[in-house]
């Protein structure tokens, strides 16, 4: 297909692949922003004894009726208990025993005075309030309760779920595996850096760029290499390693010059194009194809565009790989701060920086093959079709990166 709008192209790229099957066990303390495997039921109570919320002493309510700084009550104390250790002695009427936070209730208290609420020493502590059974007391449970659902199958997981995890005593976890990535860049005017450049060349910027955003989202691609404009040397590669991948990602090759080599590279393999050229501004000539069911996204070579296709297409296939909804783009509505004076006969993407509901420009350059203007940037703009201004109050639909 040809000229397709960007919301079919996403359709069509999502309706094409399907979501990962393969699962990893992995350390639960690297689990963090992984998609859960598995339903995970609490093994245990949370806490697993009935404790202590504060520092103070435990003790038997009936002991404190018509307790007050006028009729205060003295209770004996016999024991201490520390966070993390019991006592083996069960309280009596007129006892108490001093407790601190997060211990574990002894045997016949009911509840717990707060230490400043009372006149202590070493063995017997005097008592100015009147408690009711129960206050200051935790149950076994009170947090999380044996067999309560902790986290499900296909969940995001965050640091919360990291530490109440944890504090089941879960040390490993089931998630979904990663794609497998591959990053090719083509072009014979593109330069490795750290090599001296060549007349004519320009150093590689795509390949840093868009290994650091997948980076970012926590997918490290696999392979990363820059091609030559060959199409035989490029069909051959994506031979060799389509069977190790979850995704190939391509920049460059994909317009209409000689030199634009994946019209020739994938045919030559038999892989089947789904379309090419998306109606938006810049990243045109993006392409997306298909062989041997795994999908072939090919990117502009112009780095602005790169990136902004990479947004706005690759991101829709991590998020259906993955099932990791963070990795869909999101939107916004903002409010223009500037002007944007340039007609758009084609739908187009502006970089702008959106803080608390309002947008502006950070450089008014808008090339698609310049990247240095993106410092600052943190959200595209989304300019209908035919739009002939943007005015400062206008309303428009900002997409976030």
């Amino acid at each position: 297909m040809l000229n397709v709008e960007l919301e079919e192209a996403i359709e069509l790229m999502t309706q094409s692949i399907e979501e990962t099957t393969d699962f990893d066990e992995i350390e639960l303390i690297d689990a963090c922003g992984r998609i859960s495997g598995e339903d995970i039921y609490a093994p245990m109570n949370n806490p697993p004894f009935d404790r202590s919320p504060l520092d103070g002493y435990a003790l038997i309510a009936d002991d404190t009726k018509g307790a007050s700084k006028e009729n205060i009550k003295t209770l004996t104390v016999v024991d201490v208990i520390y966070a993390g250790g019991d006592s083996k002695r069960t309280i009596k009427k007129g006892e108490a025993i001093r407790i601190m936070t997060g211990a574990k209730m002894p045997k016949g208290a009911n509840c717990v005075i707060r230490q400043e609420q009372t006149n202590y020493g070493e063995d017997k502590v005097e008592i100015y309030k009147e408690l009711s059974e129960y206050d200051n007391y935790c149950f076994a449970g009170e947090d999380i309760k044996e067999e309560d659902l902790l986290i499900k199958k296909g969940e995001l997981i965050t640091y919360v779920h990291i530490g109440i995890l944890s504090s089941m005593g879960i040390t490993k976890i089931k998630v979904k595996s990663k794609p497998r990535i591959a990053l090719l860049v083509t072009g014979d005017e593109v330069g490795i850096p750290g090599e001296s450049l060549k007349e004519g060349k320009i150093y590689d910027s795509n390949l840093h760029l868009l290994y650091s955003r997948l980076n970012e989202f926590g997918l490290k691609p696999i392979i990363y290499e820059i091609i030559g404009d060959s199409g035989e040397k490029v069909s051959k590669r994506i031979c060799e390693i389509v069977d190790n991948v979850d995704l190939i990602i391509t920049t460059g090759g994909v317009s209409v010059g000689q030199k634009d080599i994946l019209h020739d590279a994938l045919p030559l393999i038999g892989a089947k194009r789904l379309f090419w050229k998306v109606n938006l501004k810049p990243g045109t000539p993006a392409m997306y194809s298909l062989y041997k069911n795994k999908p072939i996204l090919s990117l502009s070579g112009n780095p602005f565009a790169a990136l902004t296709t990479f947004e706005l297409l690759a991101r829709p296939i991590l998020g259906k790989i993955t099932q990791n909804k963070n990795l869909y783009t999101k939107k916004v509505i903002g409010i223009m701060e500037d002007e944007f004076n340039k007609p758009s006969v084609r739908r187009r993407f502006i970089r702008a920086y959106f803080n608390d509901g309002k947008v502006r420009f950070v450089e008014n350059k808008h090339s698609s093959g310049m990247l240095a203007s993106m410092v600052g940037c943190n959200c595209l703009i989304d300019v209908s079709e035919g739009t002939l201004k943007l005015n400062k109050g206008d309303k428009v639909e900002v997409i976030l990166l």
